[in-house]
């Protein structure tokens, strides 16, 4: 089993490889054929945990783009988005008709991402909180203390609460207490990062489209076409081809306060009846 397990990830690290080799070729020579073409810039944005990193692996195998992941230290510092600046340099650079970013610690600033390095687009992407919080629990242990830091400063936890409304502020105060369960802070975190999606309206964006992870995984081809179409790219079901729904309801559902079960209940619905295609 781990030789079938190294075996397979250095198969994936070769066409990974030769990946980047060919579309660097292609986009050189592009670029040697018109200089002209506007970049379009792309956001994929959403909670951690949310299938953000499948979107970008299936947005990398297109020829015409150019991704920056947030482990990537020319544009991410701890992920977080470096300046403007630096980013527009970036896309300056770029010899790709399409600059991808990934922007989860940069949520609440969603619709200045959009109006700064305009004209860009943004993909957000959700999912089934049951599965982001059993992600999270495998990963981190201290949802309930960055909470407590909200709640008594909002802008104490680093990116997680900075500029938060007050509204927003408030909830988390609300539905917060001190021997909160970690399953039930990362719920509270799922909500909370979510409900900026509507505090911003990107609903009513056009720039904006939002994207079911559970959808998205078990009908691909569906949607990942109508992804590519709302980007301006080329859909051909190569670029998804390794994308499978066995994350999906993986492991039991996790012990949730039922108050805040409720309350991420009521936003699965607003984001399911929105997302649907």
């Amino acid at each position: 089993m781990a030789k079938n397990s190294l075996l397979s990830r250095a198969v994936n690290r070769f066409e990974y490889t030769l990946l980047l080799k060919e579309k660097s070729l292609i986009q050189n020579w592009r670029t040697m054929v018109d200089t002209s073409a506007e970049k379009q810039i792309v956001f994929v944005a959403g909670v951690q945990r949310s299938g953000t990193n499948m979107t970008m692996d299936v947005l990398e195998r297109c020829f015409d783009t150019d991704l920056y992941h947030e482990r990537d230290d020319r544009a991410f510092d701890k992920y977080e988005m470096r300046p403007y600046s630096v980013i527009r340099s970036l896309i300056e650079k770029s010899k790709a008709s399409c600059v991808v970013f990934k922007a989860l610690c940069e949520l609440q600033y969603a619709t200045k991402l959009l109006e700064e390095f305009a004209p860009a687009k943004m993909m957000w992407v959700y999912r089934d909180y049951h599965d982001v919080v059993n992600s999270h629990l495998v990963l981190w242990t201290g949802m309930p203390d960055s909470l407590k830091k909200i709640v008594n400063d909002r802008d104490s936890a680093g990116w997680r609460g900075r500029d938060i409304s007050d509204e927003l502020h408030a909830l988390i105060k609300e539905y917060y207490y001190d021997d909160i369960s970690n399953a039930s802070a990362c719920a509270l975190f799922w909500y909370f990062r979510n409900k900026l999606f509507f505090e911003q309206k990107l609903e009513d964006d056009d720039r904006v489209m939002l994207i079911s992870y559970n959808s998205m995984v078990t009908e691909p081809q569906k949607y990942f076409s109508k992804m590519f179409e709302f980007l301006g790219l080329d859909y051909t079901s190569r670029v998804s081809k390794k994308v499978f729904s066995s994350s999906v309801r993986k492991k039991q559902a996790p012990e949730i306060d039922p108050k805040i079960s409720a309350l991420c209940d009521s936003m699965m619905k607003q984001l399911d009846d929105l997302s649907r295609i």
